[in-house]
């Protein structure tokens, strides 16, 4: 008698760490479930394989993304927490000042701002490269192996 794997048991453990209270496991018994789909000459094992390591990319890339979600906020709470600490000080700074000295703050304060957005613009395209670029390589595996089962056997 063989021993019955489940090809999902990854997937179900990356569930269970995200799970909500009452929430059903979508891939407990996926395998079994299947069972009653066998058809000649069609390799659910693998099958069933490919589907378990997509939804493990998408998992991936979407932990990837949340990741660079988090870096954003947090690069974003530093650039306000820096842009009220120069707004007092120029605040302070400017009091009674000329023109002239008002508008070289209001220039470098607009500067700054702009530094920081393309700091924030960079952070997001990175994070959304790595995300895009994990998700393509599993494409890529997925397309390959399907090409592959889809070569008439030679036995």
């Amino acid at each position: 008698m063989a021993t019955e794997i489940n090809p999902f048991g990854s997937i179900a453990t990356i569930f269970e760490q995200f799970k909500m209270p009452g929430a059903i496991n979508p891939f407990g018994n996926m395998a079994t479930m299947l069972e009653q789909f066998r058809m000649p000459g069609v390799d659910m094992a693998s099958m069933v394989e490919a589907q378990r390591k997509n939804v493990e990319a998408l998992v991936e890339a979407n932990r990837m993304a949340y990741q660079g979600m988090q870096a954003m906020v947090q690069k974003q709470t530093e650039m306000f927490t820096r842009a009220m600490q120069a707004l007092q000080a120029a605040a302070a700074a400017s009091a009674g000042a000329d023109p002239t000295r008002q508008a070289e703050i209001a220039r470098r304060a607009f500067e700054a701002v702009v530094a920081d957005m393309r700091e924030l613009a960079e952070m997001a395209r990175e994070s959304q490269s790595a995300a895009i670029a994990h998700m393509t390589e599993r494409a890529n595996e997925h397309m390959q192996q399907f090409t592959k089962q889809m070569q008439p056997n030679k036995g």
